[in-house]
C-alpha cells in the first residue's frame, strides 16, 4: 500500500515534506493535554463529560488516532481550565 505524503512548496518551487512536522506537533499537543488532565487528576470520562464530547473522542485523541477539530480542542482545553493558543513561529 502506498502512503500519501503531504508536501508544500517553497518560494523557489522546492518540494518540502511536512508529514514529520505534523507528527511532531500532534504528539506535542497530545502530550500537553494528557499532562494537564493527569495533573488535575481527572479521568478521560470526566474530561469528556466536562467538555461535552463523547469519551471515545478523548480516548482516540489521546492515543493519536483522532484528529480533532479546532472547536473540540478549545472545548477540551476549557474543560481542563486552560486556553488553547496557536502561534506561528519562524523555522
Amino acid at each position: 500500500m502506498i502512503k500519501k505524503m503531504d508536501y508544500i512548496y517553497s518560494d523557489d518551487n522546492q518540494k518540502i515534506l511536512i508529514e514529520p512536522q505534523q507528527k511532531s506537533t500532534r504528539k506535542n499537543i497530545i502530550d500537553q493535554y494528557v499532562r494537564y488532565r493527569k495533573k488535575i487528576g481527572i479521568t478521560q470520562a470526566e474530561l469528556a463529560r466536562r467538555a461535552g464530547v463523547p469519551r471515545t473522542n478523548i480516548t482516540r485523541f489521546e492515543s493519536g488516532s483522532y484528529n480533532p477539530s479546532l472547536e473540540m480542542m478549545v472545548r477540551i482545553a476549557a474543560a481542563l481550565g486552560k486556553k488553547l493558543q496557536i502561534e506561528l513561529t519562524e523555522n
